[in-house]
């Protein structure tokens, strides 16, 4: 795959530090990160693609599209801010034109999969769409995930949208028996295999260490070696 759009079930699930994982497991080609919203940030803070770089390494390319400092969807945060939105053509065009230049184009959403970024209602889900692209699913590990798994599967499927797996983006060290048993029935819940878990904590590693472990995370399909569940 050239893009993988990698969206979620909800926001504040690690999107952002899957998206580093499978960046940093592709060490040996070039990546590029794209953020087409980063909302909650003032100009000049790090946003969640020079994170990904910063955790990744130097063969990362980081894009942002549009920045809107109130930490709100996408279309409210614009339309607050008196900002124009970001339309899904626009991400589209840049993922291509950074597809053309890069191996890999990682194009990060806001939140789930159906937050509007305009007054029209377009979604990531339409960005993807056009791009054709699949889908990766990021997840929570812990109680309420299946359901929001699946109807995220459902809307993908609804769309013609691929979704090669899920990830779980972050797996307490002392899971609870609910965080235990959805690993083997989020694959049910997406109708896609489970692609990867990203300890808790993941984020919070030196970059060499997370370089180093990222692969241990995904399974073959991302660019690592675990077995996928």
């Amino acid at each position: 795959m050239t893009v993988l759009v990698v969206s979620g079930t909800g926001t504040e699930i690690g999107k952002t530090v899957v998206t580093a994982a499978v960046a940093a497991a592709s060490q040996d080609r070039r990546v590029a990160v794209l953020k087409p919203a980063q909302t909650g940030l003032a100009p000049g803070e790090p946003g969640d693609a020079a994170e990904v770089a910063r955790l990744a390494g130097a063969h990362v390319t980081a894009v942002e599209l549009a920045r809107f400092p109130e930490p709100l969807a996408p279309e409210t945060a614009a339309r607050r801010a008196g900002l124009p939105p970001v339309r899904p053509y626009e991400i589209a065009e840049a993922a291509q034109k950074l597809a053309t230049e890069h191996d890999l184009v990682l194009v990060e959403g806001a939140g789930g999969l159906l937050v509007r970024y305009d007054g029209e209602g377009s979604t990531l889900a339409d960005a993807a769409r056009l791009l054709a692209a699949p889908v990766l699913v990021v997840a929570p590990a812990g109680l309420g995930t299946l359901n929001a798994t699946a109807l995220t599967a459902e809307a993908l499927r609804t769309r013609g949208l691929e979704c090669p797996g899920v990830v779980v983006g972050s797996m307490p060290a002392d899971a609870d028996l609910a965080s235990r048993c959805n690993l083997d029935d989020l694959p049910v819940a997406a109708g896609a295999p489970l692609l990867g878990v990203l300890p808790a904590g993941a984020g919070s590693l030196g970059p060499a260490d997370f370089r180093a472990r990222a692969a241990s995370w995904l399974a073959p399909a991302l660019g690592g070696y675990r077995r996928p569940g």
